[in-house]
């Protein structure tokens, strides 16, 4: 069943409007082109007004001028015409056939409706006042009703009705058509690299199916134009980086190194320079797949301790500089492979800019239905409006923060493991140091 703010409702109510006013306006409009057509004109009301006026005078003159008026109203109209009196008998010495007295039963006075269902000209009364007697006659052929009926319908009818379906067509177009054309225009400023193209508020702010429609193709505007930035400034940030290396290599090939020492510069080199490749490639795999993990519940403790022995080991650091403050029950939804790397890049980070003597602390608490894990050093911190920043790929604040020689991608990897974990991350200073907060949904 669509919903309240579905464009079903729209159409439903457009359609349903549109035809209730046709119906509306067809028969209103034909009832009253029927009524007006009916009537004799005004025209031949006078006319046949003034014959009884005629008539009259005629007949109080006697029978033989009402004779002869009848004879010359004949010629002059070529019409069948009698007077009679209220026994409708006829005057003026007229006789009448059976046929004739029939036919006097079907008359009509002149200022009544005239029925469309006599195919022949009808026969109209006119009463000859202060007398009692008619004038009956067959309607002259240019007094016939419903002359102009069928022209008038077409006028008063149909056209109405076009009017009325151009104004459906209108407002379908407006309803329908339109947004689709706004949206089609945004799909080919796509196609024609135009990322700057963004959706216009009327789109933007309709709660129907076009609504969610423009809103996904904005979002897909600005994910697209997002991912060509970052991968631009990816690159650009990668080549500067490779510049660095490579630079020592061409020193130290036109150095005069012996052979243990080049061999050691070069695989010096070279590793590092893998290790930036990986990790772009890592970063630029997280930004434009968006992989989602599949979750599992994680012991956060084992792997905690997992986690300091190997990193124990590459630093030389003693493992009692390494503590952790974790329930037992501390047990998280995550992907264990995702969590392990980004909680690795945290505690990397961390021993790279921690002062000799320093300690590390792995703090877990539960917040509602999550846990969050503080990973805190004792480092300088970083200044609070830089805070953001650390998260961006290649971003380095060494000034802030002395020590090591990282490519600035391992909190950006971090960070982009949580996120696809359904998690959060977020950075504050401490009393000193830095803390990394992870927030993970609770087992």
């Amino acid at each position: 069943m669509p919903n309240r703010h579905s464009l079903f409702w729209r159409l439903v109510v457009l359609v349903a409007g549109f035809c209730l006013s046709m119906i509306w306006a067809s028969g209103y409009v034909g009832r009253q082109i029927d009524r007006t057509s009916s009537y004799l004109s005004d025209e031949a009301l006078n006319t046949l007004s003034g014959y009884a006026d005629q008539a009259r005078t005629a007949l109080q003159i006697g029978p033989q001028a009402l004779a002869q008026w009848l004879a010359d109203m004949r010629a002059r109209e070529s019409s069948w015409l009698v007077v009679v009196d209220d026994q409708l008998q006829p005057l003026g010495g007229q006789k009448l056939s059976d046929e004739e007295r029939q036919m006097l039963t079907f008359v009509r006075h002149y200022d009544w409706p005239m029925s469309r269902r006599y195919e022949g000209l009808p026969l109209v009364s006119i009463p000859l006042e202060g007398t009692g007697a008619q004038l009956m006659m067959r309607l002259p052929e240019r007094f016939r009703p419903w002359r102009n009926h069928a022209l008038l319908t077409a006028g008063g009818v149909y056209l109405p009705l076009i009017l009325l379906s151009m104004l459906f067509c209108w407002l379908l177009y407006r309803l329908l058509v339109s947004p689709l054309d706004r949206l089609r225009q945004q799909a080919n400023a796509l196609q024609s690299n135009r990322l700057d193209s963004l959706l216009p508020p009327s789109i933007a702010r309709r709660s129907d199916e076009l609504g969610e429609l423009g809103r996904s193709l904005e979002y897909l505007t600005r994910r697209l134009r997002d991912s060509i930035t970052q991968q631009q400034q990816l690159l650009r940030d990668l080549s500067h980086e490779l510049r660095t290396p490579l630079s020592r290599l061409r020193v130290a090939c036109e150095s005069d190194l012996n052979a243990d020492e080049m061999r050691r510069r070069t695989d010096r080199e070279i590793t590092s320079m893998q290790q930036l490749v990986d990790s772009t490639l890592e970063f630029a795999w997280l930004d434009s797949e968006q992989p989602r993990f599949e979750c599992e519940p994680v012991e956060v403790a084992a792997l905690w301790d997992l986690l300091c022995e190997n990193a124990c080991f590459e630093a030389g650091w003693p493992r009692e500089r390494i503590q952790a403050r974790v329930p037992d029950d501390c047990r998280v939804l995550g992907n264990l492979n995702a969590l392990a790397q980004a909680m690795e890049n945290i505690l990397r980070n961390a021993i790279r800019y921690s002062p000799a003597g320093a300690s590390i602390c792995l703090w877990a608490e539960r917040d509602g239905e999550s846990w969050r894990l503080r990973i805190e050093d004792q480092g300088p911190g970083v200044p609070e409006d830089q805070l953001p920043v650390i998260f961006r790929p290649f971003a380095r604040l060494s000034a802030a923060r002395p020590g090591g020689d990282g490519f600035g991608l391992g909190l950006a990897i971090a960070r982009g493991m949580v996120l696809m974990q359904g998690g959060s991350i977020w950075a504050e200073n401490s009393e000193p140091g830095l803390r990394m907060t992870i927030q993970l949904r609770s087992v």
